[in-house]
């Protein structure tokens, strides 16, 4: 099953949902900004296990909360991933996971690496 990380209000995240529907692709839609959505620890490091990445890359650097609360500090990989917890528009969007796959879709052609 397709899994995309969806915030409806980003433009990118719009693109890739498109594309996935136009492809006529069934998926599941996960708003993880919203609170009955949002994703547990053991979530975040499945998606960062299939993305081959590390908490600090699929942060969003340039939001007002990072720069203000987290950048000038020491942090491991489990206190970057609560930071995003707490912070869900910290997390690169949309994501897109298929099966032990997984892509940010910044262009959202970038879906059809998992498909």
């Amino acid at each position: 099953m397709i899994t995309i990380y969806h915030n409806p209000r980003c433009q990118k995240s719009r693109e890739a949902l498109a594309l996935l529907e136009e492809k006529g692709f069934s998926f599941e839609v996960r708003q993880y900004m919203k609170d009955e959505e949002s994703m547990s620890a053991a979530e975040f490091e499945d998606v960062l296990d299939a993305l081959d990445m590390d908490a600090i890359d699929l942060v969003r650097k340039n939001e007002s909360v990072w720069k203000e609360e987290y950048r000038d500090l020491e942090l491991g990989e489990d206190e970057i991933i609560l930071a995003m917890i707490e912070n869900p528009r910290l997390m690169e969007r949309p994501i897109i996971v298929n099966g032990d796959k997984a892509v940010v879709a910044r262009p959202a052609e970038k879906v059809e690496e998992v498909l």
